[in-house]
């Protein structure tokens, strides 16, 4: 798991004393917060190795919190945004989930209640960075096989076997072994089923 000190809460609100009242909080958690009083300024600091997870509140002026997590979506963000909405917000509290919200909290809240909610989004955030490194890992080794080897996996994605792919491909079933041993190799799979799971994964079959 990446240490809290990697991972950034960022927390977007206008009004400079929730702002500081949260970022207090968390921080008194062992958290490590970031507070901007704008959609604007947070997005210019955003990075595309930022970690953690993001707390904004729902009514900005400018950029509200729902147009912000279009945003973040549209720019392929992976950190969990925990939406803060009023009583009368449960309309926009269902817009801020259709757009991509992992949680919405509601004015009053509990202090204990957001703290739980921010360590579940950036375990959240931990996983879906662990995964997309995996899938990122097996695309380059399916990138690393030549346009053959690749003709060979595409067959045995299909189920095909040596003698079926010898066919397809107009070539001795020796060679054949001979590719696929190479495609096991590159793709550093140690059995037929690993093969076929990770280049599944990877959304590239």
């Amino acid at each position: 798991m990446t240490p809290a000190a990697d991972r950034t809460v960022f927390v977007v609100d206008d009004d400079a004393a929730a702002l500081d009242s949260l970022v207090i909080l968390l921080r008194s958690d062992g958290l490590n917060p970031s507070g901007f009083s704008s959609a604007a300024t947070f997005l210019e600091a955003l990075t595309p190795e930022s970690r953690g997870c993001v707390i904004s509140d729902v009514r900005m002026p400018g950029m509200d919190g729902v147009q912000l997590l279009k945003t973040l979506k549209s720019m392929g963000c992976m950190l969990p945004v925990i939406v803060i909405t009023g009583h009368a917000d449960v309309t926009v509290a269902v817009q801020a989930m259709k757009a991509g919200a992992a949680e919405f909290v509601q004015k009053p809240y509990e202090s204990e209640l957001m703290l739980r909610m921010v360590r579940g989004c950036l375990e959240d955030n931990d996983d879906a960075v662990d995964a997309n490194s995996k899938r990122t890992r097996v695309l380059r080794r399916i990138e690393s096989l030549t346009a053959r080897e690749r003709q060979v996996l595409d067959l045995i994605m299909e189920g095909a076997s040596n003698k079926t792919v010898a066919s397809s491909l107009e070539i001795s079933p020796r060679t054949v072994e001979i590719y696929r041993a190479n495609v096991m190799s590159k793709m550093r799979a140690d059995s037929l089923s690993e093969l076929i799971r990770m280049t599944l994964s990877s959304g590239a079959a």
